[in-house]
């Protein structure tokens, strides 16, 4: 079988140097066969046969950048004008330890002598277990993957060797939820008796980061977790949202089964989030926030959730669930160990929109008496991030309506809010300390304890509106230090 013609920088030169024994490897073909295209941002994975890995590595010397970091694998890392391709030598992946689930636990062996159809059995999915040989643009397809591509279905390659990394059962949820393919019923039935305690935490991260930032709809590869028993082992806390009801009048949305669950409405939420990250083209950093923050918005539901008898009836209620969530949910980050990225407080960020994930609504059925104050308050707590908290609102509330991705722009909660800030002129510079430790210097304040304490109230009456220069703050400061006020 032939295929059309992939072009891709460089093509031409790998066929003039490597001719009939470079082939074109794994997701690169499944992506083309998929959507007609290569991804932009995707490094080109190629094998040369009949070569060694030394081989290999001299031939491309003249031509760019080789880099030998990935000898270990038998890769060679080649770049050129700015394009880089991982290449390399066939190999076979054989386990050591027969109980042991690490990525670690491989003898790796490869070299000429290895086929390009033993490289090719040891691939997860027969979808990634293709090959296309770049001189005549003919497929080798030992495992029928293409057809697995034409019918969108996740078929282990080798079922005997599949579960060898236990991180492919995560892989097979994102791809699921990034490519929309249906997970076969097999790996199901496997993926129970699969240890996932060898897993490193910098391994599941990358997965469960590449699936809500890949996914246009997360929720697909969320409930795979779900289905591959991954979520209660990995995300107990996030299983437990799937045995907690809602109040049926309030949270209308359901699971496919009819269930008024957290977790439906936590799934739903994530979907309505990652559509407004689009929407308002949020950097990697403010999408990875907003998402996680909606997975874990109502964490603290599953165990803060009980009966009440209110409003004449008996109601689900789940009070302080948010304040309960942040301390769950910052066990969670501490386990995957979230902190900053890129220079970006992610872990800061999230637990903030999680602490305060009801706020803006609140102040919107109270913005009658809503002023500066609560206003400036709100900017101020969420340290330059008040739009993820209203967007993450938004998608809060959006996920109880029929069809809660059928939406055009934000809802009236939300302009009000934006209103506000505009025309009260609240925003992080405007709300900055007017009064600073060098004033109060400057007036015999030695720093310390006491200083602190009078710049922080100081810095409240500030938000209340008592000053609007930093005069004004020094002549409040001095009555407040006399005594007077």
């Amino acid at each position: 079988m032939k295929i059309d013609r992939i072009d891709f920088p460089l093509k031409d030169l790998f066929i003039r140097v490597f001719a009939d024994k470079v082939f074109l490897v794994g997701g690169t073909i499944r992506d083309y066969l998929l959507y007609g295209r290569i991804g932009v941002s995707r490094d080109i994975d190629l094998v040369v046969t009949d070569h060694s890995y030394k081989e290999i590595e001299k031939k491309l010397r003249p031509y760019g950048k080789t880099n030998t970091v990935g000898r270990s694998f038998a890769v060679v890392k080649f770049s050129k004008d700015g394009d880089n391709f991982d290449i390399s030598v066939p190999r076979k992946d054989t386990r050591r330890d027969k109980e042991s689930h690490s990525h670690r636990n491989f003898i790796i062996e490869s070299g000429p002598h290895i086929s390009l159809e033993d490289d090719l059995a040891r691939r997860d999915f027969t979808c990634n277990s293709i090959a296309m040989r770049l001189y005549d643009n003919q497929m080798v397809d030992p495992f029928d993957g293409v057809t697995a591509i034409e019918k969108r279905r996740i078929t282990m390659t080798g079922p005997e060797t599949f579960f060898d990394d236990p991180l492919r059962i995560l892989r097979a949820a994102r791809f699921a939820s990034v490519h929309q393919f249906a997970v076969d019923e097999s790996i199901y039935g496997h993926s129970r008796e699969v240890r996932l305690d060898g897993l490193s935490a910098e391994r599941v991260l990358d997965e469960l980061f590449r699936l809500l930032l890949e996914s246009e709809k997360p929720s697909l590869g969320l409930h795979e977790y779900f289905k591959l028993s991954a979520l209660e082992r990995l995300f107990p806390e996030l299983t437990a949202l799937a045995l907690t009801i809602q109040d049926a009048h309030f949270h209308p949305e359901t699971d496919e089964f009819g269930h008024h669950t957290v977790w439906a409405h936590t799934l739903i939420t994530v979907d309505i989030a990652r559509d407004l990250c689009r929407r308002y083209a949020l950097s990697e950093e403010q999408t990875l926030a907003l998402l996680l923050a909606a997975l874990l918005h109502d964490v603290g539901k599953a165990v803060t959730t009980r009966w009440e008898f209110k409003r004449g009836r008996m109601t689900v209620t789940s009070m302080y669930h948010d304040s309960r969530g942040v301390d769950i949910a910052g066990h969670i980050l501490a386990r995957l160990k979230i902190e900053g990225r890129h220079r970006f407080p992610l872990k800061k960020t999230v637990l903030s929109l999680v602490k305060y994930h009801h706020r803006i609504y609140d102040l919107y059925r109270h913005r009658v008496n809503v002023g500066f104050k609560a206003v400036s308050r709100l900017v101020r707590d969420l340290e330059n991030q008040d739009f993820l908290l209203l967007l993450l609102d938004f998608a809060d509330r959006r996920s109880r309506c029929p069809d809660p991705l059928a939406f055009t722009g934000l809802d009236e909660a939300s302009q009000w809010l934006l209103e506000q800030k505009e025309a009260l002129d609240i925003n992080q510079e405007s709300i900055k300390p007017l009064v600073m430790g060098r004033d109060l210097v400057n007036l015999g304040i030695s720093p310390g304890k006491d200083m602190g304490d009078y710049l922080q109230k100081l810095y409240e009456l500030q938000l209340d509106g008592a000053f609007q220069t930093t005069a004004e703050g020094l002549e409040v400061f001095k009555k407040l230090h006399s005594g007077q006020d």
